[in-house]
């Protein structure tokens, strides 16, 4: 119950037990187009370009910016936690300009000093931030923030790494350019993978770059042909074939619940915890309104050692909780609600070990 990976699904976990086929495989190729329908279904998206790169989420991170991006550009990046950082560290390496618009930590990114930021900035190209910050448990509103960034004609580019199937992504409602997940949280799959999407407009600014991508593994331009399913495909890389059945496998258990459940299961299941965390005293880091209901960031109360506690539940009750990081380390734990388990014995277990180890 830490903030990824998430715990798998009995189902999911014998999807990686078929047999290995040839990532050139007829039968692997028909599996990879029903993968490319589901992942357009969790991302509300009807954008060809979209796949899972193989490799983590920050490996779908770097490929939206090493694509998009060349240098020069100019690009405001919303900062509130860790994985802000990491999108201006992909811009800085990309030789582009980054323009900051930074939030407390545990808040949401303000809508108006990105609109601020656009009208001081009209040589901006990209919008850039993330949607549930894994570090602080904020939840930002994405809808708008794009919104934004389309009246200043700005491309966006949004980490959905927690919030895919957790809580509403709509990429092309909210008008989203690039967007970016990882299989280990919500979707509740084995680490490794990436599922990405590209517009229309973001796969135009690949195909009339100036200069190369710098990274040759994730240029997309080489990868499209691949997971295209249109004549042969090509061969970029060898596929890990096993992940991916897993994957197919987690995104048909969504499917087949649906996203609108799949949302309410965890806002119903955060509630619980809620309740059951203010019986032993412990408050949240996010006011109510911004909270990620997946992924929850709690004061450690007074006088505890953040370390000794996460390791007696770990090891008197085989429960894993995840500390804070940056300003947060040793002041706040993050507690995972994220796909398979959010589930009421998960939650029973939780609230049951703290209770007695609190009480130690």
């Amino acid at each position: 119950m830490g903030p990824g990976p998430s715990d798998i699904a009995p189902q999911v976990l014998a999807a990686l037990s078929r047999p290995t086929v040839g990532h050139l495989d007829p039968t692997f190729g028909g599996m990879m187009e029903q993968l490319k329908q589901l992942l357009q279904f969790a991302f509300q998206t009807r954008n060809e370009c979209t796949i899972a790169i193989s490799a983590p989420g920050s490996a779908g991170m770097e490929a939206c910016f090493v694509n998009l991006l060349q240098p020069g550009d100019s690009v405001v990046v919303c900062i509130n936690g860790v994985f802000g950082q990491r999108m201006r560290e992909n811009i800085t390496r990309c030789g582009a300009k980054a323009v900051v618009v930074e939030d407390e930590w545990g808040r949401a990114v303000t809508p108006q000093k990105l609109e601020d930021a656009l009208k001081q900035h009209p040589e901006a190209k990209f919008v850039a931030f993330v949607h549930a910050e894994t570090s602080t448990g904020a939840l930002s509103d994405a809808k708008t923030l794009c919104s934004i960034a389309k009246q200043y004609n700005c491309l966006t580019i949004v980490d959905t790494v927690t919030s895919l199937g957790g809580v509403e992504v709509n990429v092309d409602g909210w008008g989203i350019d690039a967007v970016y997940s990882g299989s280990q949280k919500c979707l509740s799959c084995v680490p490794g993978l990436s599922p990405v999407s590209f517009s229309p407009a973001a796969v135009d600014v690949i195909k009339n770059r100036k200069v190369p991508v710098q990274s040759w593994f994730l240029d997309q331009s080489l990868v499209m042909t691949y997971w295209s399913g249109k004549g042969k495909r090509s061969y970029h890389h060898t596929a890990p074939v096993n992940s991916l059945y897993a994957l197919h496998e987690a995104l048909l258990m969504l499917y087949k619940e649906g996203l609108q459940q799949s949302w309410q299961r965890h806002l119903t299941q955060h509630q619980k915890l809620v309740a059951g965390l203010d019986e032993l005293g412990i408050d949240f880091v996010v006011p109510e309104s911004e909270r990620i209901p997946q992924l929850n960031a709690v004061n450690i109360p007074q006088g505890l050692d953040d370390a000794s506690v996460r390791r007696s539940l770990l090891d008197e009750f085989n429960l894993e909780i995840g500390a804070g990081l940056g300003p947060f380390a040793g002041k706040t734990w993050r507690i995972g609600l994220m796909g398979y388990a959010a589930r009421n014995e998960n939650i029973a277990l939780c609230l049951a070990a703290l209770k007695q180890v609190l009480s130690n």
